[in-house]
């Protein structure tokens, strides 16, 4: 009896280890695995979705614009793509590589601890047969040299009975268990062929696609002179363009600050005709005590003061997109909507190189979308126009204040608001403008706080 007590003990050991084995490591493991297998399929999402983007602005190019600038633009950023979406699928294959051998070696435990299971149910089932004869039973229980060895010996029984009950389902589960793992391990596999064959395809569009690129390089590097020629005019140009932009913040700077000081006057000067007023009628009161009438003009100013300021002010409702920001536009960074409902970031802040020209080096004050023709412009946060210009690169600019943070929207074709309009979160505000000679449709944004530029990457939400 005590060593079938220490073989049971041991046996429930056994259980509880492979059962902490199979249902909580792997379910934790499990949990992280899918919510890393989710984010990779979002990103791959993403990505297809941009290129898709860039093929429509590929189609919009004209027959004769193959070797344009604004066609190896878009053909750079589909390669860039393109590779990033292989190195995503990699990472999927990783992923998938190591869910494979944890399965793999989960399934080799519960086989082992199956056979481990079934040896000892066998073993159980010859001595029960041994003595499965109600007699035995009985003689085995009354040749008890006292009462409490008889009683134990009757408990060992049912015992017995008890566990042999608990082992044969543990075989089941243990059966069920393997064989969900085995089917998830299928499965798997079948996803890592499928991302493998993906991945080919990607790499065979990828090296068709940079030969297009070898030969639109080919094309306009032949033409080196004329486009370093009109570089040389677009950066001046935008250097026009950022001062302009400049001057038109420093004059909205020094309006507000005039507006401001006008403001402080006209407090400054009401509250001294208050206090002159009080000097008044405390003279007055002084001179004339018995012949003092009621004046009535503190009870009319505080009717006016009443009406100019309601008990219950209507305060306009948020709009949805409004809520879900910050009021603040300083506490917005990477929530910001785009300036456009779609697109795809095709030159970023600060110094570049250009795409064709090596060593020509190109600077840029703000992020350039690049979009469809006839992609509609909005305001990526509520505000205030303050200023509608033409800009010296062509087209036009907005100019929209958020407090003490302006964001600047250049390049556009049509305008739709005017200086002065309040505006919403994804308010449109005119149409991104079509650039024949370079054939590509982009907008330019750009935020300031006071006379300084700042990435928009940093504040637009998933630019980066």
């Amino acid at each position: 009896m005590i060593q079938f007590k220490y073989k049971r003990n041991k046996l429930a050991l056994l259980a509880m280890l492979v059962c902490s084995i199979l249902f909580v490591s792997p379910s934790y493991s499990q949990h992280n695995s899918k919510n890393s297998k989710k984010d990779l399929e979002s990103k791959k999402r993403k990505i297809n979705d941009e290129i898709k983007e860039i093929n429509s602005m590929l189609n919009e190019t004209k027959a004769n614009k193959k070797s344009s600038i604004g066609f190896l633009v878009n053909i750079n950023m589909k390669l860039e793509k393109r590779q990033e979406l292989i190195n995503t699928i990699n990472l999927q294959i990783q992923q998938l590589n190591r869910d494979i051998r944890k399965n793999e070696a989960e399934s080799e435990l519960l086989k082992a601890s199956l056979e481990k299971l079934k040896k000892e149910y066998a073993q159980m089932i010859v001595f029960a047969q041994r003595n499965q004869d109600a007699y035995s039973v009985l003689m085995y229980i009354f040749a008890a040299e006292s009462f409490n060895q008889a009683y134990s010996r009757l408990k060992y029984m049912q015992q017995y009975s008890e566990f042999r009950r608990k082992q044969a389902i543990e075989i089941i589960n243990t059966q069920t268990i393997l064989l969900a793992k085995l089917s998830e391990l299928k499965e798997q596999k079948l996803e890592k062929n499928k991302l493998l064959g993906n991945e080919q395809v990607q790499k065979v569009q990828l090296s068709s696609e940079k030969t297009q690129q070898e030969q639109v390089l080919t094309e306009l590097q032949k033409k080196e002179k004329e486009l370093k020629s009109e570089l040389e005019k677009k950066k001046e140009d935008a250097i026009q363009l950022q001062l302009e932009i400049k001057r038109l913040i420093a004059a909205e700077i020094k309006r507000k600050m005039e507006e401001a000081a006008k403001a402080e006057a006209a407090k400054a000067l009401a509250a001294k005709k208050a206090r002159e007023a009080k000097a008044r009628e405390a003279k007055k009161k002084k001179e004339e005590p018995s012949k003092s009438i009621p004046d009535k003009r503190d009870d009319d100013e505080e009717k006016i003061t009443k009406r100019e300021k309601p008990d219950n002010p209507s305060v306009p409702e948020l709009s949805e997109e409004a809520e879900a920001l910050s009021t603040d536009f300083s506490n917005n960074r990477g929530k910001l909507p785009w300036p456009v409902a779609k697109g795809v970031i095709c030159e970023t802040y600060g110094e570049h190189e250009h795409p064709a020209i090596k060593g020509f080096m190109m600077f840029n004050n703000g992020l350039e979308i690049c979009a469809t023709k006839g992609t509609q412009a909005r305001a990526v946060f509520e505000g205030e126009v303050t200023s509608i210009a033409v800009s010296p690169t062509g087209g036009k600019l907005v100019i929209i204040r958020h407090g003490e943070y302006l964001s600047v929207y250049c390049n556009l074709g049509d305008i739709s608001v005017k200086t002065g309009q309040k505006v919403s979160v994804k308010e449109v505000i005119g149409t991104v403008m079509y650039n024949e000679e370079e054939d590509k449709t982009s907008i330019n944004i750009q935020i300031w706080k006071g006379q300084k530029t700042m990435d928009p990457g940093g504040w637009l939400y998933n630019a980066r």
